[in-house]
């Protein structure tokens, strides 16, 4: 997006505020799907997780994508937005048979990730189908906060637990229509992915009625000018060729799953905030924004680095800054930046502020979240409206009663 069409949706709808590209999140979406097109049966589950706002799922649907979900909210929402129930698959993680047992009545694909579950599961509904989720015992991710392949992950069925999970399908019974892993986020090495689907592929010669198999997603996108991504387009050579040829050992053809969600929604995003301080000390130059990790926690979180642009005075001399939020905590954006020279008043662009960044905004220190604005060909769309003091309250329950009984009164002497 050019920087006077974000500057003009700051001017509207104010600032903070997260704003989506839809033509990168549809071109995201195409270069997935081209990089596999040598795979007769493709299915692209976006992971909502990564951001949920119905617009966004809306868009979704529209290109054709299925879903991936981790909670019951995430399937409604889903279902809500127009996803047909077998377009949805649901993945949780530690969740009550309760509530996979309210997914499954709505009839979307189940996906479970532990032996016990699976058992109790599989003996109560052995008709309804379902997809297993296995740890493959591999790190294919850079980071150990997002990757959830490896042999300590709280995620998925050990490998080496086959031989139970085997005795359970064939003691209940079940159908099982899918074989699924996620090794975790930011995946460079395309040959550890394609060595833990080795392993997905021995495993699925277990099962005779298979449907599908999912990959899980975690492609790496840049953060900055010359940085490294996952090359989608050598992992789809890769993996096609040995995709076809597993069919064929199969006997039938199976569709070819991934769920992408970082990979589709990452660069889409920009977030929007105005420059309320610039603070000169002894060594440092902070520039304070109307936000902070209430709205945007990632740099905190996992040490993500958010290119940050002064889209108010894009051609100034660049100077130094520490880009600091108004929350009382350590919250800062960036530290020495080389950013154009900033005002107070100014309007920065923080990128790659598409996925899990809104949907892992809060209400500390009782701020409101943003507004979030789709740009959708040359238009721009409010999909989430600013939060007020009334949505502070709205689930509060007034107990002031409780403190108005009369004291008793003091007696002196």
């Amino acid at each position: 997006m050019e920087h006077a069409s974000l500057l003009d949706i700051a001017n509207t709808y104010g600032a903070p505020l997260y704003v989506y590209d839809a033509e990168k999140i549809a071109s995201q979406y195409q270069r997935l799907t081209d990089a596999f097109n040598g795979v007769e049966q493709l299915r692209l589950n976006y992971a909502c997780k990564a951001l949920s706002n119905l617009g966004i799922l809306r868009l979704m649907n529209s290109l054709g994508s299925g879903l991936d979900t981790v909670s019951i909210q995430e399937v409604r929402l889903g279902l809500l937005a127009g996803f047909k129930p077998e377009s949805i698959i649901y993945t949780p993680n530690g969740v009550s048979l309760e509530e996979i047992e309210e997914a499954a009545a709505l009839g979307v694909q189940i996906n479970i990730d532990n032996l016990s579950v699976l058992e109790q599961f599989g003996s109560k509904h052995p008709d309804i189908p379902v997809c297993i989720r296995i740890n493959p015992h591999v790190m294919a991710g850079g980071n150990s906060n997002i990757s959830v392949g490896h042999i300590d992950s709280k995620f998925g069925i050990s490998i080496h637990q086959i031989p139970h999970l085997l005795r359970i399908v064939e003691l209940t019974k079940m159908n099982i229509n899918g074989i699924h892993m996620h090794t975790g986020s930011d995946i460079l090495d395309i040959d550890v992915f394609l060595y833990a689907s080795e392993i997905l592929f021995e495993t699925a010669k277990n099962f005779k009625s298979l449907q599908f198999i999912d990959f899980g997603s975690g492609f790496k996108v840049p953060y900055k000018e010359g940085d490294i991504e996952t090359n989608v387009e050598e992992l789809g050579k890769k993996l096609t060729k040995r995709f076809n040829a597993f069919c064929k050992e199969y006997g039938r053809p199976l569709t070819l799953a991934f769920e992408p969600g970082k990979f589709l929604v990452s660069e889409a995003g920009y977030f929007l905030a105005k420059v309320n301080v610039v603070k000169q000390t002894t060594s440092t130059v902070f520039a304070s924004v109307d936000s902070g990790f209430n709205h945007l926690i990632r740099p905190m979180l996992y040490g993500s680095n958010h290119e940050i642009l002064n889209i108010s005075n894009p051609k100034g001399r660049e100077r130094y800054y520490s880009v600091v939020g108004y929350i009382c905590e350590t919250d800062t954006f960036g530290s020495n930046r080389r950013i154009n020279e900033i005002k107070e008043g100014d309007v920065l662009a923080f990128r790659n502020a598409g996925a899990y960044c809104f949907t892992m905004a809060s209400n500390y220190n009782s701020r409101y979240r943003p507004a979030e604005v789709l740009w959708h060909k040359g238009k721009a769309h409010l999909i989430r409206e600013r939060e007020t003091f009334d949505d502070i309250l709205r689930n509060q329950v007034d107990i002031s009663a409780v403190f108005e009984e009369k004291k008793p009164a003091v007696v002196t002497k």
